[in-house]
């Protein structure tokens, strides 16, 4: 059963790939859903991906395949409801062996530093450890600058996300500024207002109002390539 979100989505992209040949682009689909930012389609897209209705196909641009659709006669379900049989069924979860891991989607690059443009669309995926993930949705960015460098996040790291919209003063988050820019920054709350903070004296503290922040994602884990 589909939130009605999900599944005014899964059409939309069927109906275009019917028409066209191409699933259609992140813009196009959040203004159909009349949507206010991507991170709302990214979340839709995993959770049909997820129940077995979407595929991505690597490598490829708007790579989205409607593997099955809905049957008509199911009905719409409100968000956030579990169906009766999914709370039947469930099993505690078991602990996850040192090397497994999960695939998560890298949406792009993000600024430690002056704010660059907002969160991008998945260019790659990435294998994960469990043990750094746990439970809820996670993406991958890659880092660029150099202000949090004294919290050990340096420039060209990959910062491992779980999506939220909540987070607690004295965390790191993804914060998007005014609805334009994302950032990596640590949140702190100092009254009505919201502090960005950067872990490099180089780089000041930025105030914002509470309806100027948008906490996209809570930091999970960092990983580093070395060449």
């Amino acid at each position: 059963m589909l939130t009605r979100k999900q599944h005014e989505l899964l059409m939309f992209i069927h109906e275009r790939i019917k028409e066209t040949g191409v699933s259609p682009s992140f813009d196009e689909m959040k203004d159909a859903l009349d949507l206010a930012s991507k991170s709302g389609i990214h979340r839709l897209i995993t959770a049909l991906e997820e129940r077995g209705f979407l595929r991505r196909l690597p490598h490829r641009a708007r790579a989205l395949e409607v593997t099955r659709l809905p049957e008509q006669a199911t009905p719409v379900a409100p968000p956030d409801v579990l169906r009766p049989h999914m709370v039947q069924t469930a099993k505690p979860a078991r602990p996850s062996a040192a090397n497994e891991t999960r695939e998560v989607p890298v949406l792009g690059k993000i600024a430690a530093g002056t704010p660059i443009e907002a969160i991008q669309h998945e260019r790659d995926r990435m294998h994960v450890p469990e043990s750094m993930l746990g439970t809820g949705e996670h993406f991958v960015l890659e880092v660029q600058g150099d202000s949090m460098i004294q919290a050990g996040i340096l420039d060209g790291d990959y910062v491992v996300v779980r999506r939220t919209e909540s987070a607690n003063s004295g965390e790191i988050v993804v914060a998007l500024v005014m609805g334009e820019e994302a950032t990596l920054k640590r949140l702190r709350r100092r009254g009505a207002s919201i502090a960005l903070e950067a872990a490099n004296p180089a780089y000041e503290t930025r105030i914002f109002g509470p309806d100027q922040i948008e906490v996209q994602g809570k930091l999970v884990g960092l990983i580093r390539r070395y060449h």
